[in-house]
Order: structure tokens, then C-alpha cells, then sequence
């Protein structure tokens, strides 16, 4: 559902039929894919006795003085609002009949004037129009998202200017004006949620070394060990021969133990795997 919000800071004529045809802009200007654009005229109504005259457009002061404002907006196939105020009992049918009528050439007159301007919706979404990304999460790992005391959900805010909702569900809202960085903040939250699994190809990053090799994050929050014999091919001498901490590395999942721990190795991977993993990665 979109909701706009039109402020008139001043009018001469019918302020809820110039929403209508500035709303339409706005929202063609957004990138907001419409059917098919709306434009509105206020018809006015001045009748004496048995003699009646039907205003097309009405001003300020023909609102005021007049018997009626009757708002009519639509497309160019069809009315798609009609709203009326009046001061006098009551009209009859042929008159309002007449003032549909008489309202269509203004309606199609000021629908030409918009299209003049902006022909279509914009094909992209504006840069100031706010996205809204959800992901779902298992219910049981929510606690992870936010982290201790809401810690880590506040640095995935404050490093992507995004704002999270999560629900009880497992629900994460995601809403930024800045698309790609709500992008960012839906890889960051999908990459610490997300199952590891053998056989799979991730882009991480050296955090330490040891004699026998290396840890390397490959999710955030979740680590794993090259042993120095899975760093290359051929005997390597030296750990800090291959890789340095703060490197990123493709590594491939090996083995997950019975204790849930990563046996990792840079051996074997295929280049599309390769590919695919930093296409895929974001690392933190």
C-alpha cells in the first residue's frame, strides 16, 4: 500500500483536484508503476430560480459564492472519483449527468498538460523513494540478528543508514532510501542467519594464524580452520607464506564435525564456484 501526503500552502481554485493531479506526478515521478494516470476538475453550479449555469474549473471565489463543488477525477477511459459539496437542496439527475460531461474536456485538457511534463512512470525508482526489503529468518535465531543487548542489529543500522523491524515470526523489515544499501543490510542479515553447508564455496576473511593454519570467517560469526596442508597445492612451508590475517580468501567447506566445527580448504574450487561466492558475499 503507498500512502502520499499533499501539502497546499495556498490555492485559488479546488486544492483536493490539484492533489489528485500532483499526487499522479509525484507518483509517476517515483517510479511508481500506474496504470494509468489521473487528473480531476471541480465543477462549480450557479443557479437562479429555474435558470442554472454550469462552471467548469472552478476559482476560489466561485467556490464561494457558487452552489456547488463537485469534484470528478479520472483516466482518460473513466471516472475513477467523484465528490460533491452544495449549498442548495438538491440537483437533479440531468444536471449532474451535464457536469460529468462538461468536466471531461477539462479533465483530458489537464491530463495532456501533466503528460507534457512526465509522459510515463519512471522506468527506476526515485533515489528519495524508500525501499522496503523483507527476509525471513528462523524465529529461533533472532536473538542472534539483535545480538546482546540489541548490539548487533544496531551496527548493521548504523553501517547501512537502514532501519530493522524484526517479528516474532522471523520477519525482517528492512526500509532505507538508498536501495543498495538496504541490499547490504539484507546480505549482512541473510549471510548471519544462513546454514553452512559441505561441499559450499565461500569468499571470508583470515582473522588468525597458527602453526598448523588458518581461521578464516566465512559468515559473520561463524569461523572455520584451513589446515596448512588444504592452503595450496604442493607442500607449503610456512602458513604466512599464503595467506596474511585480513586476507580474503575463497575457501570451501570440507567438513562439519559432530561438534559443528568447519574443516575448511582452498583446494578444488571450481572457477563458477568462485565466482558465484563473491557474488554472493559480503564481508563484514
Amino acid at each position: 500500500m503507498l500512502r502520499v501526503v499533499s501539502e497546499v500552502l495556498s490555492s485559488n481554485g479546488s486544492t483536493s483536484m490539484g492533489s489528485v493531479c500532483g499526487s499522479t506526478l509525484a507518483l509517476m515521478d517515483a517510479g511508481v508503476p500506474l496504470k494509468k494516470p489521473v487528473s480531476g476538475a471541480a465543477m462549480g453550479l450557479i443557479k437562479e430560480g429555474e435558470e442554472v449555469r454550469i462552471l467548469t474549473d472552478i476559482q476560489g471565489i466561485e467556490d464561494f459564492l457558487g452552489d456547488m463543488d463537485f469534484k470528478v477525477a479520472g483516466t482518460d477511459s473513466g471516472i475513477t472519483a467523484l465528490q460533491m459539496d452544495m449549498k442548495i437542496p438538491g440537483l437533479t439527475m440531468e444536471v449532474v449527468a451535464k457536469a460529468i460531461e462538461q468536466a471531461l474536456p477539462a479533465r483530458k485538457h489537464i491530463l495532456e498538460k501533466m503528460l507534457a511534463t512526465l509522459e510515463k512512470p519512471r522506468t527506476e525508482l526515485s533515489p528519495h523513494a524508500p525501499r522496503l526489503l523483507t527476509i525471513k529468518i528462523d524465529p529461533d535465531l533472532i536473538g542472534l540478528v539483535i545480538g546482546p543487548g540489541g548490539k548487533t542489529v544496531k551496527g548493521i543500522t548504523e553501517q547501512t543508514g537502514t532501519k530493522i523491524d524484526i517479528d516474532d515470526d522471523g520477519t525482517v523489515t528492512i526500509s532505507s532510501t538508498d536501495g543498495e544499501q538496504a541490499e547490504k543490510a539484507k546480505r549482512l542479515i541473510y549471510n548471519m542467519t544462513r546454514k553452512l553447508n559441505e561441499g559450499e564455496v565461500y569468499l571470508g576473511r583470515v582473522t588468525r594464524i597458527i602453526q598448523i593454519g588458518a581461521f578464516v570467517e566465512v559468515l559473520p560469526g561463524k569461523e572455520g580452520m584451513i589446515h596448512i596442508s588444504q592452503l595450496a597445492e604442493g607442500r607449503v612451508g610456512k602458513v604466512e607464506d599464503e595467506v596474511a590475517v585480513g586476507d580474503e580468501v575463497l575457501v570451501k567447506v570440507r567438513e562439519i564435525d559432530s561438534k559443528g566445527r568447519l574443516n575448511l580448504t582452498r583446494l578444488g574450487i571450481h572457477p563458477d564456484e568462485a565466482a558465484a561466492a563473491r557474488k554472493a558475499a559480503t564481508v563484514v
